[in-house]
C-alpha cells in the first residue's frame, strides 16, 4: 500500500525514484500549464488516481510506459 513520506530524505537517492523527482522538477511547470491550458485552474487528485505500467518493446532496448490518471479538481473559491 503506498503511502505518504516513506522516503528517507527529500531529495530521493534511488537511482529509479531520482529520475521521477527530476522529471517533476524539469517538466512539473510544463505538466501544470498544460492542464491548466485544457482543464482550466486546478489540480489532478492523487487521492481518486489510477496508475497503469506497461512494458513497450522496442528495438534500442525495453521501455517503461507508465499511464497516470487523476480526477481533475477545479480550484474553489469560498
Amino acid at each position: 500500500m503506498p503511502y505518504k513520506g516513506s522516503l528517507p530524505t527529500s531529495v530521493p537517492t534511488d537511482p529509479l525514484i531520482y529520475r521521477f523527482y527530476e522529471l517533476v522538477n524539469v517538466y512539473g511547470t510544463t505538466f501544470k500549464e498544460l492542464i491548466h491550458e485544457e482543464f482550466g485552474d486546478g489540480i489532478m487528485s492523487a487521492i481518486d488516481f489510477r496508475m497503469d505500467l506497461q512494458r513497450e518493446a522496442d528495438p534500442k532496448g525495453d521501455r517503461v510506459s507508465i499511464t497516470m490518471s487523476g480526477k481533475f479538481l477545479p480550484y474553489k473559491t469560498y
